[in-house]
């Protein structure tokens, strides 16, 4: 065999005998052998220590969906006749939306508190306002403890909804940027999305509980969750990113070989994120001219501006309007259908589709799932507002309403192709997109701002149904929608298959691209699926022995 021969490597499906010879700077597709995929098993890591440490950690973002769900709750009963703490129109648009005012500063205090005490310490800290927090709501109906404070309840559910959107806001940046550094690249997507997966469950499990238990009740048992999530991050390792960025890289080691697994090379991918670190002068950005440094760089600014119109367009696209004031909305459409039935419905369809939006992420990539929500949430809101019009016009002229299924489906609709993008790419690309020096001071800056949206649209919504109608806000919603989606087509960067490493390198400048070559991969879950093979040192015998 010549020299030029040694240096090439061959490439063909699995089952095809003639392989063809092509470059060595390409991947090659071999019949691998059982040890051979075998040791690609074992470069892959236990996708089993990932899942749990990942799922751990997302605990935390379930309360999140149980806040937004309360209040959808909380209202109706507290409007009714016999509610032990009645209240009016101006004190439940304050209910709803009093979490989300306090939820950008706690986004805010978590990724300084990320970037200076680690993630798993922030994750561990943010719970503590969550569980004081539904506790102050859980007491609010007994009077000695109103006494205590001197409040009456209504001041302590908003004092409980402040502080349980305080520790949303912390949670929020840390959960996701804490799965994304304990992940690899194969999982990175799908587990990043658990988040809102999280957030969905809490949100169903609020209209579900609602509808059968006591607002009092409902508060008590949400206390509960994150009491296990703060019990369960004390389980958990730190993340390697951290602890390599820190200067303390036996940590990061140990840490890698919980998340990977004995059988796993450690050593390589701690030596692949020091020369990283080095690479972009990693290291602890105290001082306020170093972090602003870093927060006008390009591979930051790029990001943070494409996740800012994103996230504002997605929160005016009216879905946390749909999700805090599901009740009253349903009653308003004129649908036949039971109104909780119909918010319990809504809440297992945000559940479901945020479940299969984890799998399509790894499948289909972020750009196709973002295209989905824009059109599809413009088509169903103007659709909607349409009827809700129609419906107007039908109450004035005391008309009974006709195809009453209409409203209801939209609004079904429009959660589905809302939760296949909108509620799940962007927290994912929070964890993706930023630079690792500053990953939690930005992310709990995006993390805010969209919080800040959600706060603007949900106490808004009464005042805007007065000025333009229901029916105009909601068709204002929808071509927000249709302007989301031409917005994802011009600027949003496909991620899907990228590691951090490349994606921050690509907003730096040191990449061109990050399109993928679509007639190999090399990510190592289709390294094992599809047989192929990178060139080294084990191969060579297997290579020459094909190449004769």
């Amino acid at each position: 065999m010549t020299t030029e021969e040694s240096n090439t490597f061959l490439i063909g499906n699995k089952n095809d005998i003639k392989p063809n010879i092509v470059s060595k700077n390409m991947a090659v597709t071999l019949s691998a052998t059982d040890a051979e995929k075998q040791n690609i098993k074992n470069e892959r890591g236990k996708a089993f220590r990932q899942v749990v440490a990942a799922f751990i950690a997302n605990i935390g973002p379930v309360n999140t969906g149980l806040i937004f769900g309360f209040s959808a709750v909380v209202i109706p009963q507290l409007q009714s006749k016999n509610s032990s703490i009645p209240i009016d129109e101006s004190q439940a648009s304050w209910i709803a939306s009093l979490s989300s005012l306090s939820t950008p500063f706690g986004c805010i205090l978590g990724g300084y508190l990320m970037d200076n005490i680690g993630r798993k310490k922030t994750l561990i800290f943010t719970e503590i306002p969550m569980i004081i927090g539904w506790m102050f709501i859980f007491t609010s109906h007994l009077e000695f403890v109103r006494n205590i404070f001197g409040a009456s309840g209504v001041k302590m559910i908003y004092t409980g909804r402040l502080l349980t959107g305080l520790g949303s806001g912390m949670v929020g940046a840390p959960a996701r940027i804490y799965t994304s550094e304990v992940t690899q690249p194969h999982l990175r997507g799908m587990l990043t999305a658990l988040s809102s997966v999280g957030l969905s469950f809490g949100v169903l499990f609020q209209y579900s509980m609602g509808a059968l238990l006591s607002w009092q009740t409902l508060s008590l048992v949400s206390s509960v969750v994150p009491l296990i999530a703060l019990i369960g991050m004390l389980l958990v390792p730190e993340t390697p990113n951290y602890l390599v960025s820190h200067q303390q890289p036996q940590k990061a080691a140990q840490s890698l070989a919980k998340l990977r697994g004995s059988s796993y090379n450690v050593e390589r991918e701690i030596h692949q994120l020091e020369e990283f670190a080095k690479k972009i002068n990693s290291k602890n950005k105290t001082s306020a001219k170093e972090i602003l440094q870093s927060l006008l760089a390009p591979s930051c600014l790029k990001p943070f501006g494409i996740l800012f119109i994103y996230f504002m367009l997605y929160q005016f696209s009216g879905v946390n309007t749909i999700t805090f004031y599901a009740v009253e909305i349903f009653q308003d459409s004129g649908t036949n259908l039971d109104k909780y039935t119909c918010t319990v419905i809504l809440g297992a369809l945000r559940f479901t589709f945020t479940i299969l939006a984890c799998i399509l992420l790894r499948r289909s990539g972020r750009r196709p799932l973002s295209f989905i929500s824009g059109f599809g949430c413009g088509i169903t809101m103007i659709g909607l507002g349409i009827y809700m019009r129609y419906k107007a016009i039908w109450d004035a002229q005391n008309i009974a309403p006709v195809h009453t299924w209409i409203p209801v489906a939209c609004i079904f609709i429009f959660m589905i192709t809302c939760t296949l993008g909108f509620l799940v790419v962007p927290w994912v690309m929070i964890g993706e997109l930023y630079p690792m020096k500053i990953r939690g001071i930005v992310g709990g800056m995006t993390t805010c701002a969209a919080h800040c949206f959600v706060f603007i649209v949900v106490k808004t919504y009464p005042f805007m149904t007065h000025l333009i109608e229901r029916h105009g806000v909601f068709i204002l919603y929808g071509c927000i929608s249709f302007v989301g989606g031409i917005f994802f087509y011009f600027y949003l960067p496909e991620t899907k298959g990228r590691t951090l490493q490349e994606i921050e390198d690509y907003f730096s400048g040191r990449i061109a691209t990050l399109k993928v070559n679509k007639n190999y991969s090399t990510t190592p879950v289709d390294i094992y699926e599809k047989g192929i093979l990178l060139p080294n040192e084990n191969n060579n015998r297997l290579q020459e022995k094909n190449l004769k």
